[in-house]
């Protein structure tokens, strides 16, 4: 079923070129590590075993690492009022809507369609935005659902996965630490570890370059959808501004999903960073919500 969030053909065709190229890189991984390690029953299982994993259990998976927890309409009942307004407007069925109990003001969407969606808002983010703005976040939320970019991060982010805790495995385990192992098993291990790390970056730089976009277009259908460009620009204003004041440390669990989050959760960003980063800058994101207030003919200021 098409909602009515506006189609973004730009979008699409990026999601395609990204799993074609990730797809081809997962099939020479996985017969890169066959035939490193001579056993394609045990590669196959276990890669096919982890890739269902992560499609099927994605939405309970990002839910528990971050705390989150699915709640009715009687304990948050304003929270679900805005989710019911917005997807009776986008003509999309309601995810399922849930809160996590993090003062990092953030939100985000996960599910494998939007049948089997979660939409999960922190409770900083309840507590500093305004009605209006928090209708806007929302929005931008439920359009990477209603674009199913969520499921293509998903999908896309599994190689990386699998391919960094190979690399993390052969580090922490200390394999080339002076053990008794032949030299053909050393060559073995190191080969394994190489390509592993490649594809690690590739599928990174890959990742990214997609992410910093479908921010963009989620705050474009965002926009369009509610009118109202300048809720969505004061929120990310605020919520950025106050991420940046929330001490690192307290950051750095969050931040292996920065991909799906609302606003990244990292503190000032110095420019080179930008280059790796999940999101566009803020300065791209409130420039193009500018552009588009002044095409509705809306007041700067909500």
């Amino acid at each position: 079923m098409q909602s009515r969030f506006r189609s973004d053909r730009g979008l699409t065709a990026r999601m395609g070129v990204t799993l074609f190229l990730l797809g081809l890189l997962y099939v020479v991984f996985v017969g890169a590590l066959i035939v490193l390690l001579k056993s394609w029953v045990l590669v196959v299982v276990v890669a096919a075993g982890f890739l269902g994993a992560q499609y099927w259990f994605s939405d309970r998976l990002a839910l528990f690492a971050m705390r989150g927890r699915v709640v009715e309409r009687e304990e948050y009942p304003e929270l679900h009022g805005v989710v019911d307004r917005l997807s009776a407007l986008a003509d999309m069925p309601k995810p399922v809507v849930a809160v996590s109990d993090l003062d990092m003001p953030n939100a985000f969407a996960t599910g494998r369609n939007p049948d089997h969606a979660v939409v999960c808002v922190t409770t900083g983010l309840l507590r500093r935005l305004e009605p209006h703005e928090l209708e806007g976040v929302l929005a931008h939320e439920l359009s990477h659902v209603a674009h199913k970019d969520v499921a293509v991060i998903t999908v896309a982010s599994f190689l990386g996965v699998i391919a960094g805790l190979i690399v993390r495995f052969a580090f922490y385990s200390q394999l080339f630490g002076g053990g008794r192992r032949d030299q053909n098993t050393a060559v073995v291990f190191a080969t394994v570890m190489g390509v592993s790390a490649a594809v690690y970056a590739i599928s990174f730089l890959l990742i990214r370059a997609l992410s910093r976009y479908r921010e963009l277009a989620a705050d474009r259908a965002a926009a369009l959808l509610t009118g109202r460009p300048s809720a969505l620009a004061s929120a990310l204003t605020k919520v950025s501004g106050d991420i940046a004041r929330i001490p690192t440390k307290d950051l750095r669990t969050a931040q292996a999903f920065n991909a799906f989050y609302f606003t990244p959760a990292l503190g000032r960003e110095p420019g080179f960073s930008r280059l790796f980063s999940t999101h566009p800058s803020l300065e791209q994101r409130l420039d193009q919500l500018g552009r588009i207030s002044a095409e509705l003919g809306e007041a700067a200021a909500p």
